[in-house]
């Protein structure tokens, strides 16, 4: 997923260097991880706005417009999924999540249906990097680290499921994991065309 805070704060900053001002100074990313681990998103509002009152708008707008953070499918990823799929491979979800948020996602993009399963963090109240939530995501599918290929866009996360004994590819691009996916025999030629 095309997820991004920019994406939502664009029509509140006509310049971009305010708006990375902004989110650093709220220290955006470390408050955001705290409801993907399960905080509500209404206490995170209260808390934030409440040491950053000048900022107080800004901070409930990303909760009453969450949706607007999500610009959609990453162009090719869904496509690779759905070869993984056609190959055989199962294919799960682990992701760093609201618990809230998540299912407005879920009902808008029907290829989370193609997924065997998945973990979102708010559900179970870990996050990524933590190994707790890559031994629980072992334990949900029954299979060993060393049968499975961990993907995601965070050298923290790879490196730590790498450490668990998981197969790993830092993604870049849709066209570079496809390349990385065929050397691994995961993906053929004839089931993905880039």
């Amino acid at each position: 997923m095309d997820w991004n805070p920019h994406n939502l704060y664009r029509r509140f900053f006509d310049d971009p260097r305010a708006m990375d001002q902004f989110l650093s100074e709220i220290h955006f990313a470390e408050w955001n991880l705290l409801q993907d681990k399960g905080r509500p998103f209404a206490e995170g509002v209260a808390e934030l706005s409440a040491r950053f009152p000048q900022h107080a708008h800004l901070i409930r707008a990303y909760h009453e417009h969450w949706e607007d953070s999500v610009a959609g499918p990453i162009p090719g990823s869904v496509e690779i999924l759905r070869a993984l799929k056609a190959e055989g491979h199962p294919v799960y979800g682990l992701s760093n999540w609201s618990a809230e948020t998540f299912p407005l996602a879920y009902r808008k993009y029907d290829f989370f249906r193609i997924l065997d399963g998945y973990i979102i963090s708010g559900d179970v109240g870990l996050v990524k990097p933590d190994p707790a939530i890559f031994n629980l995501m072992i334990d949900k599918i029954g299979y060993p680290a060393s049968a499975c290929l961990l993907i995601d866009d965070s050298a923290q996360n790879t490196e730590v499921a790498r450490q668990l004994g998981f197969e790993t590819i830092l993604f870049r691009s849709p066209k570079v994991l496809a390349a990385e996916l065929r050397q691994l025999r995961l993906l053929t030629n004839s089931s993905f065309a880039t």
